[in-house]
Formats: structure tokens, sequence, C-alpha cells
């Protein structure tokens, strides 16, 4: 692993790092937020998952995480949204290839020689992060921004004893019925089942054994992609602990995301420490 950088943030530190990823067939890099309490011992992680055409820096840079996170003794993970390099395959398309993992194992190609962003967070980064790092595997949580919600939402729901709670802003949320989803799905998945990278379809089957968090702007410019009111309603026929808010008058942009984060940030912390 490689220092790339590390700055002092909110008396705690903000690094920045790379390493060679098995899963991946590359280097990888992401950024790793580390309260002050971090120099005492262990502290709860809050994973955070970026959308699309995102990067590690995104998130770490404009969402306002750091502040909330530090005054409830909480780390922060921001991993990156795909693999990259002049090696791996791309695509023309914003929304497909590097930038566009969709936090999903790839098995069609040019694809799956390194798309496997799934086993990338749910395992191998993990791994890498326990080892290296003062965090506390017994006290972890998921959220993310759109793709990311996306993620946050299926990874929680496959691993019910790992994450204590999951939120998320504007998710898509119904992949295999969006022009969000089913491009993605079909070109990396083919004829598999997606069902399992539906967070709907997922709510529905199993749910989630913990709270959930749902924040969705009203004025958001790609609401018809996203499907949030199928995921509203997969939760309420299943009485999901949990809430779905929509919020007049914001966009998909991180100015939706930094004005709620203190709210996601103290979610989590009550689900770390209650």
């Amino acid at each position: 692993m490689k220092t790339l950088s590390e700055n002092r943030c909110f008396e705690g530190k903000q690094g920045v790092y790379s390493h060679a990823s098995e899963v991946c067939g590359c280097d990888m890099t992401f950024g790793l937020f580390l309260p002050e309490e971090a120099r005492d011992g262990p502290v709860p992680v809050l994973w955070y998952l970026s959308g699309l055409t995102c990067t590690h820096e995104n998130a770490m840079t404009k969402a306002g995480a750091q502040a909330w996170a530090a005054e409830a003794g909480i780390a922060l993970v921001f991993p990156d949204t795909s693999p990259r390099g002049d090696d791996i395959a791309d695509d023309e398309a914003y929304d497909l290839g590097q930038g566009a993992g969709f936090y999903v194992n790839a098995t069609s190609s040019p694809w799956a020689p390194h798309f496997s962003m799934w086993d990338y967070v749910a395992s191998e980064l993990p791994a890498l992060l326990f080892q290296e790092f003062p965090l506390d595997p017994d006290a972890q949580g998921i959220t993310g921004h759109s793709m990311g919600g996306h993620g946050a939402l299926t990874l929680a729901m496959a691993h019910p004893d790992r994450y204590r709670a999951v939120s998320a802003f504007a998710p898509i949320a119904n992949p295999t019925q969006s022009d969000w989803g089913r491009k993605q799905l079909s070109a990396y998945l083919g004829d598999a089942d997606w069902s399992t990278h539906d967070a709907t379809l997922q709510m529905q089957a199993v749910g989630f054994d913990g709270p959930v968090l749902i924040d969705q702007g009203a004025d958001d410019q790609f609401l018809d992609l996203l499907k949030p009111e199928a995921l509203a309603q997969a939760m309420a026929a299943r009485r999901q602990d949990g809430i779905f808010r929509m919020q007049k008058g914001y966009d998909h942009s991180y100015f939706f995301v930094s004005t709620f984060m203190e709210d996601h940030v103290a979610f989590h912390a009550d689900a770390f420490f209650s």
C-alpha cells in the first residue's frame, strides 16, 4: 500500500492511498478519514460509495462528511467507483466502463478481467483496511449517492450481519426497470440473474435487518431513471424499519448530498453507539 497524501482534518487525518488489487487486476485508490479517537484504538467505520463519473475524490472533497464524522468519532472510507488504467476496458459513454463500475462483478467480455467492484468493496478492501488501520469490523455502516446508493443498498441487504445501518442519497433504486441499470447490468452480467443488484427487488425479497434512511431530491433531474417510488413502495409493503424522505427543491448534486450529510452521519452514529 502506498500513501499518496495525508492531511490533518478536524483534528483527525484525511488520507489517500493506493494498492494493488488482486480482484480488479490493477492499482486502486481510496480515501480514508480517521477521527482523532483512532489514535487510541479502533473506531466505527462508515463506507461511502460514489456515483457515476466519480472517483474516490468527489465525496471526499464535496460532501462535507469529515466534520460530522469527526464530531461522532467515526471513520469514513471513500473507495473509487471502478478499476482504471490504459489497459482497462472503457466506453465512450459516461455511464459505462471506467467511472461506472456499478458495484457488480462483471462476467461478460470485455469487462470481466477487471470489473469486480462487488468483491472489491465487500471483501478485498475491507480486509486491507482492517489489517492496516484502527477500524472496528463489528461497527460498520454503508451509504452512497446515486449509483453508490444502489451499491450501498444491495451490498447491505446481501450482507445482513455486517452493517449496522444503511442509507442512501438519491439511489438508483430499481435498475432492472431503468436505463440506468439495464444498460450496465446487460453489459456487465449478460443474461445472468440481475435481481441481487436491484434494491427494490431485494427489499421485496429479503429487506434489511436494521434501520434504513433514504433521501431523495424532489427536483432531481434524473427522477425517471432513479425510480425512487418503487423502493418507497417496497419499503412500505415490507414494513421495513426505515425512513424515506422526499426533499422539496433539491436536485441530484453534491449541494443536495452535503445538505443532508449531517443527518446521515448522525443516523449511522446512532446505530453504532446506541
